[in-house]
């Protein structure tokens, strides 16, 4: 069983509105919880967290209150509102609807062709890849960045946002693992073969270079409920 990871050092948040709005606190917290920067099992103070974002109790609680609808947080009566577990079912869930849609994705991009600053962006962010080293948040960025890009070129960055969205408990396991679990490599060939079978026009290929990049979290996920029990 291996210990707890420490906390990931916490991540520069953007500067906030003044007053900062529920949605700037919102998009901070989320954030530091995506990052492990906040760890599973951490209590969070409405009133701390209003001396930190130099704000009143109702813009807190009102991001407290989409923090848990997004899964992110339990709320306990009497007790507090504390960052939530990662939870096995919701990394399934995560993964099902981010490998449909992105097999959508790159399908219709395939079909249609990709615009070419697209094709920039892509090769720019596939070598920006292999030069962010073991620092798993850029790297993750860069990810992000890269599966974005074919929704957007295809006219439906709204599809991403939707990714986006459903993926957070995906995106914790992420940072938790990475670069152990699967090596930084591996995930930029699987990133190469998925935009050069879109480039080919190849529906088929680029399908099944999804399906093997989505592949990845099954392995990911299988040992670390028992390496890190008290986070699950």
């Amino acid at each position: 069983m291996s210990a707890v990871p420490a906390p990931k050092t916490a991540v520069p948040a953007r500067p906030l509105a003044h007053p900062p709005t529920t949605r700037a606190i919102y998009a901070a917290l989320r954030r530091e919880i995506v990052t492990l920067a906040l760890m599973p099992g951490t209590k969070l103070s409405e009133n701390e967290l209003s001396l930190r974002f130099g704000t009143s109790r109702g813009p807190v609680r009102e991001a407290l209150i989409r923090l848990g609808e997004d899964g992110l947080i339990d709320v306990m009566p009497q007790r507090g509102s504390f960052v939530g577990r990662l939870s096995l079912p919701d990394i399934e869930r995560a993964r099902f609807v981010r490998e449909a849609l992105e097999i959508a994705v790159v399908r219709r991009a395939a079909e249609s062709g990709l615009p070419h600053r697209h094709r920039l962006a892509a090769e720019a962010s596939l070598e920006a890849q292999g030069t962010a080293g073991i620092d798993a948040e850029t790297f993750i960025d860069l990810d992000d960045a890269f599966h974005a890009g074919f929704a957007d070129g295809i006219g439906l960055a709204g599809v991403w946002a939707i990714i986006e969205r459903e993926k957070t408990q995906f995106d914790r396991i992420r940072f938790l693992s990475l670069p152990a679990a699967t090596p930084i490599p591996v995930l930029i060939a699987q990133h190469r073969a998925i935009l050069a079978a879109v480039l080919d026009r190849d529906a088929a290929a680029a399908e099944r270079a999804v399906r093997d990049h989505m592949a990845e979290v099954l392995k990911i996920v299988s040992d670390l409920p028992v390496r890190y029990p008290d986070l699950f």
